[in-house]
């Protein structure tokens, strides 16, 4: 055993211990994150959303609006206070979500962004117009009061102004706004996405790492760490070395809370392996959906219960929440939402990212000329490469999987992400690389004509089938658009040709864009899951500028992917068979 993991081994178990004993605090809120009041509004269901309540600003201060409840749950027996006047309490206290935003429009947009003029279909390049329009629509502002009265808010005070994802994502949120901002800098909105950054490095520096969304009740969990990625595409927009020297230890902050309290050691064959995974100790409900977690688990026991719930925050961490992906159970088929364990898994994706991550600190370390900590990122990489091979790596098959570490073994069900490897460019042999490309000619995945699904499964969970996300289908397409064979960059078109026209026809549809897609309906929106499918969409509008930036001169609005040549005799000659 290499003494160097079982040193590490034991740090990240000291620092896990630190954190999970109270060295982040959680939402301290009795309004927005525990209490009564949170309890009984949310148990009533006065809204169609939970969401909605957390988000309503208090009209008095937390005491004020805390005690005037404890009074009025003296008036009725068991202290339950009846719909109609909690209604009016509500009405009393609370302002409706939304004030605490003032109208802003980005200073910088301008209606002729130079990209369009790659795009050679004019069908799409005028619908690229529309898209560049939507990013005015999705700007927020926070106001000054949530700076001067934060008691008063759900809302996380940032200096700079935001686009949002939209609909009830009316906060920013963390990997969405990676290709967000990817898009702004392609709408050469520079100003704009260099404030996104610049909230994201005041929330590390506030928190030591970045909140899964601009709320307090998300305090205690992150997502997908992209804010390295973020400032590297802004570096790439501007060559602007001072931002990134000013920028670089607080990415290197983030980095080490990943390390610190998100890691896990594995042994295989005689070695000791330390990858990541997603793990938030807390278990109670989430805020934004209270009554969804206290239904889901009934029956529990109190352990079972706060394993469900430290589970489906971790889920939410993951950025897929919720998918048969992180089940683990013995229901084979008839497995549920209950048998979520997303601590339970080393996800080949998340690993992936960090391995990104770690490539891309050492390349900032080599242009500021700190070739000693650029050698140290390199080591973690490469280390972190050898595990992912060890744990994630099936040569037979040609993915990666995620890990089960309650049994050891690999999920090899079909998910976009077991590809993610080759998106952040993570494996030692170009044969794996180009493995990778017939796992994904062989998987089933590529049967479907409006994208690649999340997963085969249809569980009726939104990161299951039959939906399809924007951010998934650019990792898969940039990824097989950086390998060297033919094959490869004739599928990554393909793959962007598809979604290209899935969500064109969407738009011709509903003028709008989605935050997800059913890949068997031409522009039919996804569903499932807990909310209604929503209207904005920050991360669709992002990969869709990139994929007509990156294919606008082969692009058509009148083709579709799956008819395009390339997988159509793979389809007619294959025996796929959906399950």
């Amino acid at each position: 055993m290499d003494v160097r993991y079982l040193l590490l081994f034991f740090l990240f178990n000291a620092a896990l211990d630190s954190y999970v004993n109270g060295a982040i605090p959680p939402c301290d809120s009795e309004i927005y994150c525990t209490g009564p009041i949170l309890h009984q509004v949310q148990k009533a269901k006065l809204y169609d959303d939970d969401k909605y309540f957390v988000d309503m600003k208090l009209r008095e201060a937390p005491d004020v609006v805390l005690a005037a409840f404890r009074n009025l749950t003296m008036e009725w027996p068991n202290a339950t206070v009846p719909p109609v006047q909690l209604q009016q309490f509500l009405s009393s206290y609370f302002e409706k979500p939304g004030t605490e935003f003032e109208e802003w429009t980005p200073p910088d947009w301008h209606d002729k962004p130079s990209f369009l003029e790659g795009i050679t279909d004019g069908k799409l390049r005028l619908w690229a117009e529309k898209i560049h329009q939507l990013w005015k629509q999705l700007g927020r502002k926070i106001h000054t009061s949530v700076k001067d009265h934060p008691e008063l808010y759900s809302q996380i005070y940032t200096p700079h102004p935001v686009v949002v994802p939209g609909g009830r994502f009316r906060e920013l949120y963390y990997w969405d706004s990676y290709w967000v901002i990817n898009g702004l800098l392609l709408s050469e909105m520079r100003d704009t996405a260099h404030g996104m950054i610049q909230n994201f490095l005041y929330l590390v520096n506030r928190y030591g790492f970045i909140p899964n969304g601009g709320r307090i009740y998300y305090e205690r969990r992150s997502q997908p760490p992209f804010l390295t990625l973020m400032v590297e595409s802004y570096y790439q927009a501007t060559k602007d070395k001072e931002f990134l020297r000013a920028a670089l230890p607080v990415l290197e902050k983030e980095y080490q809370f990943w390390i610190k309290n998100r890691s896990v050691a594995v042994s295989v064959s005689g070695t000791l392996h330390v990858l990541n995974h997603y793990y938030v100790h807390v278990g109670l409900p989430r805020p934004e959906s209270y009554t969804d977690d206290l239904e889901l688990a009934e029956g529990l026991s109190d352990e079972q219960t706060e394993q469900l719930w430290m589970d489906l925050k971790s889920g939410a961490e993951s950025g897929w929440d919720f998918s048969s992906r992180w089940y683990v159970s013995d229901h084979g088929p008839n497995n549920t939402l209950k048998d979520t364990r997303t601590s339970h898994f080393v996800p080949s994706d998340l690993n992936a990212l960090l391995c990104r991550n770690e490539k891309t600190l050492a390349s900032f370390h080599r242009l500021l000329d700190d070739s000693d900590s650029a050698t140290l990122y390199e080591q973690a990489a490469a280390r972190r490469m050898e595990a992912m091979e060890a744990l994630l790596w099936d040569d037979e098959r040609g993915a990666w999987f995620d890990f089960n570490l309650l049994t050891h073994t690999k999920n090899i069900e079909f998910y976009p992400s077991n590809l993610a490897p080759v998106w952040a460019q993570c494996y030692s042999t170009a044969e794996m690389g180009e493995k990778a490309v017939q796992y994904l000619k062989t998987s089933g995945g590529l049967q479907f004509p409006n994208g690649v699904p999340t997963s085969l499964s249809q569980s009726g969970q939104q990161w299951d089938y039959p939906n399809a996300w924007p951010p998934l289908q650019h990792m898969l397409i940039h990824g097989f658009s950086k390998l060297e064979s033919e094959d490869a960059q004739e599928l990554a078109f393909d793959l962007a040709q598809r979604w290209i026209g899935t969500n064109w026809l969407a738009y011709e549809k509903y003028e709008a864009m989605f935050e997800k897609y059913d890949v068997n309906g031409d522009g039919k929106p996804g569903g499932g899951g807990e909310y209604e499918v929503q209207l904005g969409f920050g991360w669709t509008n992002g990969v869709a500028l990139q994929l007509l930036d990156q294919y606008g001169s082969r692009l058509t609005s009148g083709s579709r992917g799956l008819c395009s040549g390339f997988l159509l005799p793979l389809l007619i000659s294959a025996d796929l068979v959906f399950l």
